[in-house]
């Protein structure tokens, strides 16, 4: 069986180098870069299917990688490292395109198993029907979101919530039911992480006036179609 490969970046070279053994200890195969350019290059040399960075880096920052990233790639997960912990800071990251954020220090049991979480949401079987909602063909197996001919390919966080929604169409979709489901855990972070992606959802549904997500306030959404 072939491990998994994972790019970690991380410019404190002790934190960076216990990461990477712990990682190699479970089975994952580790590219390990010190600095946000050469996470760039390596990125496109060895296309791991999971990335780790930290946020503070010199020569390129980890919200400007996954900025530069997201423009090829929208499915690669990707987990932020940081000493960050601003709400500001964490709403950032995931508006960038971050799937995950963690904060220094943190324990290893943690890391592995977002990285596990990751890899198994990424893996996973999907249904391959195409469905209508509104005027949209939406295409979770392939993550395609199509109108009048036009097709936008979704992220894969995206699909997974557009189909979570869709599921309970006209109806109520706790909040916590796709927090634990998508994300692993309801904590605050996680909530914002899913308003992020909401409004990402709203915005590629838009050409569809009958279509809406609404927010009902301390319960969760329904998606309205």
């Amino acid at each position: 069986m072939s491990k998994h490969k994972i790019l970690l970046a991380e410019d404190e070279l002790a934190l960076g180098t216990i990461v990477k053994e712990s990682l190699e200890t479970r089975g994952f195969d580790v590219v390990f870069c010190a600095d946000g350019e050469e996470a760039k290059a390596r990125y496109e040399e060895t296309k791991p299917e999971l990335m780790v960075l930290d946020v503070m880096m010199p020569k390129k920052d980890g919200f400007s990688l996954v900025k530069e990233i997201r423009k090829k790639d929208d499915r690669i997960p990707i987990i932020f490292l940081t000493a960050k912990s601003r709400t500001e800071d964490v709403v950032e990251g995931f508006g960038y395109g971050a799937n995950d954020y963690l904060k220094k220090p943190f324990s290893m049991e943690e890391l592995i198993v977002r990285i596990k979480a990751l890899l198994e949401r990424k893996g996973g079987k999907e249904a391959s029907n195409d469905v209508r909602i509104g005027r949209y063909v939406f295409n979770f197996s392939k993550q395609t979101l199509t109108i009048d001919g036009e097709e936008e390919q979704l992220t894969h966080r995206e699909a997974q919530l557009l189909n979570e929604l869709y599921l309970h169409k006209n109806d109520l979709t706790e909040r916590t039911l796709i927090l634990n489901t998508l994300w692993g855990s309801d904590d605050f972070f996680n909530a914002r992480s899913m308003d992020v992606f909401i409004t990402k959802l709203r915005k590629k549904l838009s050409q569809d006036d009958e279509i809406q997500i609404l927010n009902v306030r301390g319960y969760g959404y329904k998606l309205v179609c």
